[in-house]
């Protein structure tokens, strides 16, 4: 899980920021590129999985590790 292109902090935010954050940071990127999310709100699981399904963006992978959540997210 060490290849992406662009890195997105959204510790500490709460619902919906992580989400808003997350899509304005993939707007500035190309088609095939990995933005690296790493968020707090354990409510951003299904946010994520949600957002992806609706935007034609993958979720390559979702990683839990000490009340952290990091999401690796190909631009579609």
């Amino acid at each position: 899980m060490s290849e992406f292109n662009s890195e997105l902090d959204a510790r500490g935010l709460n619902c919906p920021l992580p989400i808003l954050r997350a899509k304005k940071a993939m707007n500035g990127m190309n088609s095939g590129e990995v933005l690296k999310i790493v968020a707090t709100d354990p409510g951003s699981v299904k946010d994520f999985e949600a957002f992806c399904r609706q935007s034609g963006d993958e979720l390559l992978d979702t990683q839990e590790a000490e009340g952290e959540y990091t999401y690796m997210i190909k631009k579609g």
